[in-house]
């Protein structure tokens, strides 16, 4: 078991590859039993839970934009730790798109895409993270954790709760690591992978270990939010932080104050702050991770590979990831796997460039024939 003790320990003694977790999530399996609190639940509440629409409070202002309502109604699924809200659209019987936007983003980095897949006959649900939008944590108990392993086992849980055996994932930053997490734990659940920016499963062995000096400031925040100023400043300056993160990963994105003010209605959750700080401070191995993902946790250590069919993404003008050719990444993929570079794109890649996210859905499906 890894203790608070023992994680400081770990630190001090610079064994970083050494197990990070152990502990078990309760009486279910976290590898293979994702439990929801809907299914122990009365049935009818449950149904009534998990497919309720959100009340008027608790829905993004719209500002009169149509990108909101182009995303559909915004319902809540009720899980294990989460009251989960997600946009939903298309038609009930159609396959099944997951799709997931990054940090500090919304779901109307699918504005486009969404539509363009309900068109062709695909239902699109997108969630809100936890700790933005409408979603909320059912106790005031649980651990706002923001760590790869919660945010992989949270699209489980929601695909649980609505009863969503399969399905397509696509995704980028914080949505598409959560989606690769879940691929490479869960590969019977996912159809295919479309992610940005390639395999981004973190490898925690290695968080002690520089990067190149050029990557190492454009992820300037990572260290912000190691610190307490970090902390003030992104409780107080929510709104011009957002926007210098997004200039300096997507230095050739034209996005308007709309687009800003939009994207920042969703950070108004109470605990927006703290699941953003310790997705970065777990990330740097300054925090602990929350004992009920030790489990999950250990196996991603080892780097588990992608075995379903994905296509992957590189924008050409991202800030915060160097664009690849997809070699680095090549042994992570064992099913099939095609790698394109989308000129233009930055690292918000399925707002800047929808059309490129679009026809990677798109051929993915194809890759599974």
């Amino acid at each position: 078991m890894l203790t608070r003790r023992t994680f400081t320990k770990l630190l001090t003694t610079g064994a970083a590859t050494a197990t990070l977790t152990a502990v078990s999530t309760g009486t279910a399996a976290a590898r293979n039993e994702p439990r929801t609190a809907a299914a122990q639940d009365d049935p009818r509440t449950a149904a009534r839970d998990e497919q309720r629409t959100a009340t008027a409070e608790d829905k993004p202002p719209t500002g009169g934009a149509p990108g909101w309502r182009r995303l559909g109604p915004i319902r809540q699924a009720r899980t294990e730790l989460l009251d989960i809200a997600y946009h939903e659209s298309g038609p009930a019987t159609g396959p099944v798109v997951l799709l997931g936007y990054g940090w500090p983003y919304s779901p109307l980095a699918y504005a486009e895409v969404a539509p363009a897949l309900v068109r062709r006959g695909y239902r699109v649900l997108i969630p809100y993270l936890r700790g933005q939008g409408a979603t909320r944590f059912r106790s005031p108990g649980t651990m706002r954790s923001g760590q790869q392993a919660a945010l992989g086992s949270d699209w489980i849980a929601f695909m649980d709760a609505l009863k969503i055996p399969k399905a397509i994932f696509g995704g980028y930053d914080w949505g598409g690591r959560g989606l690769c997490v879940a691929a490479a734990l869960w590969p019977e659940r996912c159809l295919g992978l479309v992610s940005v920016n390639n395999y981004l499963v973190q490898d925690l062995a290695l968080a002690r270990m520089p990067l190149a000096p050029s990557i190492e400031s454009a992820q300037w925040y990572f260290y912000y939010f190691l610190t307490e100023r970090g902390r003030n400043g992104l409780t107080t300056n929510t709104r011009e932080l957002t926007r210098v993160v997004w200039q300096r990963n997507s230095p050739t994105w034209r996005f308007t104050e709309q687009d800003l003010d939009q994207a920042v209605s969703i950070f108004r959750n109470p605990d927006y702050v703290d699941i953003v700080l310790h997705n970065y401070r777990h990330r740097l191995l300054t925090e602990p991770g929350d004992p009920r993902y030790d489990d999950l946790e250990a196996t991603l250590l080892t780097q588990p590979r992608i075995t379903v069919p994905t296509v992957t993404l590189d924008g050409l003008d991202d800030g915060n990831f160097p664009p690849t050719n997809g070699t680095p990444s090549a042994k992570f993929f064992t099913g099939p796997r095609v790698h394109h570079q989308v000129p233009g794109a930055g690292h918000n890649l399925p707002q800047e460039r929808p059309k490129a996210f679009l026809n990677a859905i798109l051929e993915v499906t194809r890759l599974r024939l």
